[in-house]
């Protein structure tokens, strides 16, 4: 586990992928990244999630002080979250802002999906950050935290994710999980008020996705 940063009210890492934040209720019984830190470092409270499959920055609070404090900044959307991710085609954009009406948790899979009756607001912001011969290079970042909500506002303009599969991305032999890593995170001091970012670098099949695309490689 790659520590990022470690105070006495907060502790931020860069999370690999392949383990859950927290106990799900269909592997209640799996290990997961709470329990594992807290093993190591004491009560922790969980201020905001990565899924399963996303690798990258995730922050924790140390006290319940700096818990309600960074609760605060993620409600009010003062904490920044950049996103990189690797999406199937080439967008028609540059930048683009989507603002689907996302509704969670639909059907046994627990997708999430586009809803503009029944939906709540969303909003992620897109910039295209490299073109490959199948494959683009994209910057996300999220306004609001739904679930999946990167993956599905994707998916709805038509570039889903390089393996994600739950939301129609291509299975390739370059990664076994969704192409999606948590970049950075930009919040404030809980105590000092100092506005800190922090970066994770791209884990290994991330970054072999990317040799193996500057090289030319197709899908």
């Amino acid at each position: 586990m790659n520590i990022l940063h470690e105070d006495t009210c907060l502790l931020i890492v860069n999370k690999p992928a392949g383990i859950s934040v927290l106990p799900e209720g269909w592997e209640a019984g799996a290990p997961h990244l709470l329990q594992q830190l807290e093993g190591e470092f004491g009560r922790l409270w969980v201020v905001h999630r990565l899924d399963k499959t996303t690798s990258g920055v995730l922050a924790f609070a140390r006290t319940a002080d700096a818990h309600r404090n960074l609760n605060q900044q993620f409600e009010h959307r003062e904490a920044e979250k950049t996103y990189h991710t690797l999406v199937t085609g080439h967008p028609r954009w540059e930048e683009h802002t989507a603002k689907h009406l996302l509704r969670v948790n639909v059907g046994h899979k627990h997708r999430t999906m586009v809803d503009h009756k029944n939906g709540k607001p969303s909003e992620t912001a897109f910039k295209v950050l490299k073109r490959y011969q199948d494959a683009s290079l994209i910057e996300a970042r999220p306004k609001t935290g739904r679930t999946h909500q990167i993956r599905v506002h994707l998916y709805a303009l038509g570039h889903p994710i390089l393996a994600d599969v739950l939301y129609s991305g291509p299975e390739t032999g370059l990664i076994a999980r969704p192409a999606l890593h948590a970049l950075a995170l930009r919040l404030q001091h809980p105590e000092t008020g100092e506005w800190l970012e922090l970066h994770a670098p791209y884990p290994p099949d991330f970054r072999y996705v990317l040799e193996r695309l500057e090289k030319g490689q197709h899908l």
